[in-house]
């Protein structure tokens, strides 16, 4: 009997039969899906074989990888630009003894112009590698967060010494002012280190391990879009978590300054709001 000769099934076994006609099953399934293939691709005016001919690896697709791990266009500019503006005007709300820089309106004019001046070289997506324009962002990062660690400095100090009293309404005001800061502050920072910062993630750049899990990178594929990838709102909403619940929450650090970033960012939190809210509690009317 010669290789190519069909095989006789062992007399005796009683589950041979069981075996042929299963697979006889099998092969119908299969023709009756190769008839409904076909017939679609006839109702929309291709003959099948064409189709396959034109589409020679159709049947060996490879999985497209995630955005998150791939060469994209880059993010928007507009949500970041809106949010450090919204940072510096809430500078001004701090009372003068509290700023880090005399008049008040100096360090916010500075940041205001480089703002503008990084606008202007790249307006509409962040995909531009330059190394002046990342020294510009991160010093414009750098001015937010000392000018804000100084003023909760400051207001600890003064809370403390029980010299900042006033109206319960405007210290409530100053204290939500340095913490709405605090979040946009550590929400940059975030976002400019994850993955070498924005223009690096966007080139997807020495192919760099994510310094943060969003669960969007660890959730089944149907469940995410295709085109997903972490943008500066979701590096906000993270500072925003962290600095309510004094934890990560849905999002994990995976770096260890990451980890440091945000034990930082959930000190200054926990300062504020505790002494905040303790000092204009004392000072309601009738307590």
């Amino acid at each position: 009997m010669s290789e190519n000769d069909p095989r006789q099934a062992p007399q005796g076994d009683p589950a041979a039969p069981e075996v042929i006609d299963g697979i006889r099953t099998l092969h119908a399934r299969i023709d009756e899906l190769h008839r409904m293939v076909a017939q679609r691709l006839e109702a929309q005016g291709v003959h099948a074989g064409d189709w396959l001919h034109e589409h020679p690896g159709a049947l060996h697709l490879r999985p497209i990888a995630p955005a998150w791990r791939r060469v994209t266009q880059g993010e928007i500019r507009w949500p970041v630009t809106i949010t450090v503006a919204a940072a510096i005007a809430l500078q001004v709300a701090v009372p003068g003894r509290l700023v880090l820089v005399r008049p008040t309106w100096i360090l916010p004019a500075v940041q205001g112009a480089l703002l503008i001046a990084l606008v202007a070289a790249n307006p509409h997506r962040i995909n531009r590698q330059s190394t002046f324009l990342r020294m510009l962002s991160l010093f414009l990062a750098a001015l937010l967060t000392f000018a804000n660690i100084w003023s909760v400095a400051r207001l600890a100090t003064e809370i403390t010494r029980g010299n900042l009293g006033g109206s319960p309404g405007q210290l409530l005001i100053t204290g939500g002012a340095i913490w709405l800061t605090n979040i946009v502050v550590f929400g940059l920072w975030y976002w400019e280190f994850d993955r070498g910062g924005p223009v690096a993630r966007a080139l997807n750049l020495k192919g760099r391990y994510p310094d943060f899990q969003f669960p969007q990178m660890v959730s089944p594929p149907e469940m995410v879009p295709p085109d997903w990838e972490p943008a500066f709102l979701d590096y906000l909403y993270l500072a925003f978590t962290n600095a309510a619940a004094f934890s990560p929450t849905d999002v994990l650090p995976m770096s260890r300054w990451a980890k440091v970033a945000m034990t930082v960012q959930s000190l200054i939190s926990i300062v504020t709001v505790a002494l905040v809210v303790s000092r204009a509690v004392n000072i309601l009317p009738g307590t």
